[in-house]
């Protein structure tokens, strides 16, 4: 699987404002929810579940929030671009925010692993993290993440 078989333009945001983890959070659930049968309060658990088990943060100003879900059997991605970023309790200290949400079907093990380390690899990369944070749109985003992977 690829990060363009994940990832929808309607599920990118480009400069907004939260000042909390909890919103943005809140927001990629929000964005992962719409147009699906998935509910937003559960996939905002999920996500936050797993963030207690420790930080997603990959350093650099990017984190990789990441839940289950029961109802549907596709994967979702959801990418929220901050103009400020915010803490999110960061291995390296460093505020966050780049933040790509992945949403995966409870049985879904080795893909989950396999997305993760794939977007992971994708954000390493500081020329991607820079392009995308001087990216003027959400389609440029869009483009930017499904030509880098």
């Amino acid at each position: 699987m690829d990060v363009k078989d994940i990832i929808a333009p309607e599920r990118i945001a480009c400069h907004v404002n939260v000042s909390s983890k909890k919103r943005a959070l809140e927001l990629l659930s929000e964005m992962l929810s719409h147009n699906s049968d998935l509910n937003a309060q559960q996939i905002f658990e999920s996500l936050l579940t797993r963030e207690k088990l420790g930080t997603t943060s990959l350093g650099h100003g990017v984190a990789l929030p990441h839940g289950r879900q029961q109802v549907s059997k596709h994967t979702l991605g959801a990418f929220v671009m901050l103009d400020n970023g915010i803490n999110y309790d960061a291995v390296d200290g460093e505020p966050v925010d780049l933040l790509f949400a992945l949403l995966v079907p409870k049985d879904s093990t080795e893909q989950h692993l396999q997305l993760l380390a794939q977007l992971a690899e994708l954000f390493s990369n500081g020329d991607l993290r820079n392009d995308l944070r001087t990216a003027p749109s959400n389609q440029r985003v869009y483009e930017i993440l499904t030509h880098s992977a």
